[in-house]
């Protein structure tokens, strides 16, 4: 049985203790067996072995290989050029590693540095890691607390418990039997770590310490959360396994053919030359085909997203998680402050005498009823309001007051007028306060409180300015309206007065009142998330709701926002608990709104989602949400939030708005075609390389490329214009497809064809240059030199037709990506540098090569521009891949 539901005479028997405390012995004996009050911490791996696990990849232990051959063969500045490269996306990725989420130690950070405890039939303070289960604890409001328990005293106790069970308001406690099981959030007589103290006080005997509490539960949940690849990183590793298979099995089969030619040849007068010869071309292939600045174009794309996030209230803890976002199929989303405004808000007022709107007219109109529910609620009420309009008190008064002022009677001119004598403060057993006030020359008492216990104590009713007996209709009436708000997800508040003369108030005053109207209230929903929920719903994204407050009121929000539909249906998490795999998979996408969850329901639902292969976003803000939004594809904490939840979290919305979310997926999206265009640009000019190099092979030719001449290309020209395609603005219709497949390769569709039309289109034109310089200019070195310049060229100019596969540059806005064109302008640069008569030697450029055979390449070059733009033309595309 759970400590909730034993009596404190069991739980103290159960923890061999009194509710006199332990003894110094005990507490020793119990902290040698049991440890500290505090949580544990798995090692991180070391910065040595994080660097050396960024060298895991498949097309960097290719092209390690290829340095290290090249270090052998003397040929030091191509493998200087290789590993630095390599060296820079080592620590690249080591640094995104270490900014990983640090869960466990701001958890650390929510415990109690002390707390108040009877020990040794004494009242002392010690370090809250010091505590053990059997305790005895002593809770006053502004304290942290320290550890779990079971309440054995409590008078007015009001526990913040959000962090823990997502609810909006600070929880009544009381030191009482719970026969029932019953949702965490509904454990009235217990309280648990890292909560806090709000009001009242309370004495309470400790059951778990450490990883026993309710916040070890959800450390541990937090570490066994295996981290989730992005869509792209799985692809990225996938291609690259291939790719690196790909480019050793086509380096070994061009060295073998090379060999196979030298060895039934006429007989090479050096063979050793010949062989070196014929392993250099063999090399010269695996780097033109590896993207040697991939990691690094991917990883500056992804930050130019960060950015564009960072002004939509959205920022990114991790880099992947932006093009996660574009892939998102499902966002789970808190509903307080997400959904809603998290501010109270009165939104109904009910008098007798049947006026049921909120008040329309001025003060000086009001009606003596109106005069009256006004001044209950400002005046017994706790709250109060800064001159910056910061509230402090409980949400619910907070909204009164905020009414109050909204109506045009500010509530400081009203207490300034009537100002408090005495006070019955609000106590969770009898759901009540009251306050004495004189009005008028009348001493009265104002009540407010729960609607079933004001009407209980009202033996009269003011109907129209008069006071009248409470008849069985007029009581049937209230008892009807209150059902009415409730089943609307009001939260609603009954007021009521009395004439009274005296000053000393006793318990006894609160009876044969005056009732007065209802107040309801409820945290509304933010104008603008209808309309989000809609634009995602039509981008084929599903949005359903968790949340740890009540059902009713979670399935009216939702109703109201259009996000819970006919045949929709909402569980609470106990509900939640009794389905099976089987039934909670057939149900799952009818299942709108999750209401009184668990960390372990949060995480239950969205392995539920990703087991149908949908990338799936959770919204959360406190520690109970830390698991699963570790869990999740896209852990998304709330600006307000706790430390625990931003640190589980991939991704922080500064203004906890679900709107952000969804400009942020656009964003995703966005920057995930932008990543596709940079990869698909890389690809299509090292495809270009390979078809020449291969031809040339065939042919019998001259190498058409050194080393060093494809490292220039791939490590410096092409990787400024790949860059400029990742600042590439949004193409047609991105936000009216559906999420993409999360299992979809990276080459598919439009983007698979681009390449290889590119590809081949830019070494069909290299091949015929270096023909022209064999056969028309009688040189291989000129050749080498056209073949150089038409790649070259042809891969930059070929950043224009990858700005879209569906419009052309200048349907697309030619200068609308100014990057572009400043990309352009560098890298024709830098080709001129190679050009200087002292820098033409190490490229291999013969003095010889002059502005007739650069026409030719040139020209060349440009026909593949013209070409592959007019396909666009020719051979229209609808969509963006």
């Amino acid at each position: 049985m759970n400590f909730y539901q034993q009596s404190p005479e069991d739980v103290l028997s159960s923890l061999n203790t009194t509710d006199k405390g332990l003894t110094s012995e005990e507490v020793k004996k119990k902290q040698e067996e049991h440890g500290y009050n505090e949580l544990e911490q798995k090692d991180r791996q070391s910065l040595f072995s994080l660097f050396i696990d960024s060298f895991k990849d498949p097309m960097v232990i290719v092209l390690l290989i290829v340095a290290i051959i090249q270090i052998v063969l003397g040929e030091t500045i191509e493998s200087i050029i290789i590993l630095t490269v390599l060296i820079i996306n080592s620590i690249l990725s080591v640094v995104q590693t270490r900014k990983a989420e640090d869960s466990l130690a701001s958890l650390r950070d929510m415990a109690a540095p002390s707390a108040t405890v009877v020990r040794n039939n004494s009242t002392q303070s010690v370090p809250s890691k010091e505590i053990v289960a059997g305790d005895i604890v002593i809770l006053e409001a502004g304290n942290n607390v320290p550890a779990d328990g079971r309440l054995l005293e409590a008078e007015s106790l009001q526990v913040e418990e959000g962090a823990l069970t997502g609810e909006s308001v600070p929880s009544d406690k009381e030191a009482i039997m719970i026969s029932e099981e019953t949702a965490l959030a509904d454990r009235k007589n217990m309280v648990y770590s890292g909560t806090l103290v709000t009001y009242g006080r309370a004495r309470y005997v400790v059951t778990g310490i450490g990883k026993e509490t309710e916040m070890g539960k959800v450390a541990e949940l937090i570490q066994n959360v295996s981290a989730k690849q992005t869509p792209l990183q799985r692809k990225l590793e996938s291609f690259s396994k291939k790719l690196g298979f790909v480019i050793l099995g086509l380096s070994v089969l061009i060295f073998a053919i090379q060999a196979f030619r030298i060895f039934t040849g006429e007989g090479p007068e050096d063979l050793q030359i010949e062989l070196l010869n014929a392993f250099m071309f063999a090399i010269a292939v695996a780097v033109a085909a590896i993207p040697e600045a991939l990691q690094s174009i991917v990883t500056i794309v992804l930050s130019v997203g960060t950015n564009k996030m960072a002004k939509k209230h959205a920022i990114i803890r991790k880099l992947p998680a932006v093009e996660t976002l574009g892939s998102t199929g499902v966002i789970c989303t808190d509903k307080t402050g997400t959904l809603t405004q998290n501010k109270m808000t009165v939104v109904q007022a009910y008098l007798p005498e049947h006026k049921q709107e909120l008040y329309s007219s001025e003060p000086t109109d009001w009606s003596f009823g109106e005069n009256r529910l006004n001044q209950i609620a400002v005046l017994a009420n706790d709250s109060s309001l800064n001159e910056e309009g910061e509230a402090s008190g409980d949400p619910t008064e907070v909204a009164l007051i905020n009414y109050s002022n909204k109506i045009g009677l500010p509530f400081s001119d009203l207490r300034n007028k009537f100002p408090r004598i005495e006070e019955l403060p609000f106590d969770s057993s009898r759901k009540l306060m009251s306050t004495l006030h004189e009005i008028d020359g009348e001493k009265l008492l104002l009540t407010k409180g729960g609607p079933d216990v004001v009407f209980k104590r009202c033996s009269k009713i003011l109907i129209n300015g008069e006071v009248v007996e409470m008849t069985e209709e007029y009581s049937k009436t209230l008892y009807e309206k209150n059902e009415e708000y409730s089943n609307q997800a009001y939260r609603v508040l009954a007021f009521a007065y009395r004439p009274l003369s005296k000053e000393a108030l006793d318990l006894e005053d609160e009876n044969d009142l005056i009732f007065v109207g209802l107040l309801a209230m409820i945290d509304p929903p933010r104008e603008e998330v209808s309309q989000a929920i809609k634009e995602a719903a039509e981008a084929g994204i599903r949005t359903v709701m968790i949340t740890g407050d009540h059902k009713t009121t979670a399935r009216a929000i939702a109703l109201d926002l259009n996000l819970f539909k006919e045949d929709d249906i909402a569980l609470t998490g106990q509900e939640l608990d009794a389905l099976s795999e089987e039934e909670l998979m057939e149900k799952l996408e009818h299942i709108s709104v999750y209401a009184r969850v668990t960390p372990e329901n949060k995480i239950r639902i969205v392995q539920a989602w990703q087991n149908k292969d949908q990338i799936t976003a959770m919204t959360g803000d406190g520690v109970n949400d830390a698991p699963a939004l570790k869990q999740a594809d896209i852990g998304i904490a709330m600006g307000s939030g706790t430390d625990v939840s931003k640190d589980a979290s991939a991704m922080i919305l500064t203004d906890d708005n679900f709107v952000s979310i969804v400009s942020a997926v656009a964003v995703g999206r966005n920057v995930y075609s932008n990543i596709k265009k940079a990869i698909a640009y890389l690809f299509s000019g090292n495809l270009g390389a390979v078809v020449a190099i291969i031809a040339a092979l065939l042919m019998n030719w001259i190498n058409p490329f050194t080393a060093l001449q494809l490292l220039f290309i791939n490590l410096v020209n092409d990787s400024i214009p790949a860059i400029a395609l990742g600042m590439e603005k949004e193409e047609p219709h991105i936000m009216k497809q559906n999420p993409r497949d999360p299992n979809e390769g990276i080459f598919t569709g439009q983007t698979l064809q681009s390449v290889i039309l590119r590809g081949f289109t830019i070494g069909i034109a290299v091949i015929i240059s270096q023909a022209l310089g064999i056969y028309y200019f009688d040189s291989p070195e000129i050749s080498v030199a056209m073949a150089f310049t038409t790649l070259i060229l042809s891969r930059t100019l070929q950043v224009f037709p990858a700005r879209s596969n569906t419009q052309t540059s200048l349907q697309a806005g030619f200068f609308s990506n100014k990057y572009v064109v400043g990309a352009f302008a560098v890298c024709m640069t830098l080709y001129g540098i190679t050009m200087l008569p002292f820098i033409r030697p190490i490229f291999d450029i013969p003095s010889t090569f002059g502005l007739t055979e650069w026409s030719i390449a040139a020209g060349l070059a440009l026909a593949t521009t013209i070409i592959l733009e007019l396909k666009k033309l020719v051979f229209p595309s609808k969509l963006a891949d």
